[in-house]
């Protein structure tokens, strides 16, 4: 073997993959910039709360009741005076408190009340006994264990204060945060209007699904993985399906797409190819920053603004478009949806199980499979072949690798970091 030839023809690839990479913007300046010029939503809107699932707060929920309304048993037990406890250990049955029907009329000095769990606590109690700590005899309630002062009894407003902030602005509702407004008696909540998007394809080549394919035609799969992602970050979408290679028709979308929407997102046409219109047009209706992203796949990205929507171009190929939408355009409907406590995935370290083949100049998301080995460490292996086609990738994968800009191949037992896919690309 040559290994003088070798080197050299390894330097003269490097040399060329510095080149194309000349001009490119890293992914953290083009996040930065998308954000820093766009601005949350403040249309709000009153919806019922059943309807409020997935929506962002317009502002903080403030609690009109305390939480507990009022004093109750954390147990199935007997409610007790202090003082007469300190007179003798059995005490007769006064009466019964339950959930929905306390104890009524007048509570006889030495004598003790059976409670439930949730009865209100009748006036005078100094504490709760719970069942287990008692026993029934013929002269009444014999308690075994000491008893401290306010045991098991739960105050009014130990959980929740009146007037206070119950949820902060910004955070979407789920069900961990409905039936907590729920329990406050709170059926109507203000949310921020939802976004807006108008989504649509562009090129001769493309083919609706369910059609025939003609000569030199793809599916279009790229408008119905938008779609998808959309749906799960709550948007209402507007599709305006596939639009040719044809300069006017592609102006007429944008022209309707900006009237009906906050957000405009095409795939395809962002290139350099002669048909590729799109950037052409943008130029001529609106401001807009045409971007050469450092990243590994989807280097061809478009963002900016017309007369009065938000522009984002994603590439063409299948797996580049999922990836700039998920690492670009999500954090964007985040951040224009007033969704303020989203945040981005988090980038663990493993180990590659599979040699990784990459060259220095781009930060590159290469699928994988990871999961925990016998003695709990983080393992990944490639999901295999990671061309901008393969679009099987994202379904045998459960995150991205994430090799940095300056980095070459990786070798089986190098530690690697990687993403794992949220809610956008998971597969269950």
């Amino acid at each position: 073997m040559d290994f003088c030839h070798t080197d050299s023809h390894h330097a003269d690839l490097h040399q060329a993959d510095l080149h194309q990479t000349s001009g490119l913007i890293s992914l953290e300046q083009a996040l930065e910039k998308l954000l820093a010029q766009t601005a949350p939503l403040t249309k709000t809107e009153t919806v019922d709360l059943i309807q409020s699932a997935g929506r962002i707060t317009a502002k903080a929920i403030i609690s009109p009741i305390n939480v507990p309304p009022f004093d109750n048993s954390a147990m199935d037990g007997y409610a007790i005076r202090l003082t007469d406890l300190q007179k003798a250990d059995t005490l007769p049955l006064a009466g019964k408190a339950l959930a929905g029907m306390p104890f009524q009329g007048e509570w006889p000095a030495g004598t003790c009340i059976r409670i439930m769990t949730g009865a209100p606590i009748p006036p005078g109690t100094d504490a709760v006994v719970m069942q287990e700590q008692a026993e029934v005899t013929e002269t009444g309630i014999r308690f075994t264990h000491s008893v401290r002062q306010g045991q098991n009894i739960r105050t009014i407003g130990e959980d929740i204060s009146e007037n206070t902030a119950v949820l902060p602005q910004g955070i979407k509702l789920a069900t961990a945060q409905l039936p907590l407004i729920a329990s406050l008696g709170i059926a109507k909540v203000e949310v921020l209007r939802k976004l807006k998007v108008a989504i649509f394809s562009t090129g001769d080549e493309l083919q609706a699904v369910g059609l025939p394919l003609k000569d030199g035609q793809v599916y279009d799969t790229n408008r119905l993985a938008v779609h998808l992602m959309l749906e799960k970050l709550d948007c209402d979408i507007i599709d305006l399906g596939v639009i040719p290679d044809d300069p006017e028709k592609l102006r007429k979308a944008f022209i309707h797409a900006n009237a009906l929407a906050d957000l405009v997102i095409s795939s395809g046409g962002v290139s350099v190819g002669e048909a590729d219109y799109t950037k052409q047009i943008l130029d001529e209706m609106g401001q807009i920053s045409f971007w050469k992203l450092a990243i590994k796949p989807g280097k061809p990205f478009a963002f900016g603004q017309l007369e009065k929507a938000w522009f984002c171009g994603l590439p063409g190929n299948p797996v580049s478009a999922v990836l700039t939408f998920y690492q670009l355009v999500q954090p964007l409907i985040a951040h224009l949806s007033g969704f303020t406590t989203w945040q981005p995935p988090i980038r663990l370290n493993a180990k590659a199980l599979t040699p990784l083949k990459k060259s220095p100049g781009r930060l590159d998301f290469q699928r994988g499979v990871a999961e925990l080995n016998a003695q709990g460490e983080l393992e990944v292996r490639s999901t295999g072949h990671q061309g901008s086609h393969i679009f099987s990738s994202y379904s045998a994968g459960n995150c991205f690798i994430v090799l940095e800009q300056e980095r070459g191949s990786v070798a089986a037992g190098e530690t690697v970091q990687i993403e794992f896919f949220n809610a956008l690309l998971k597969n269950q």
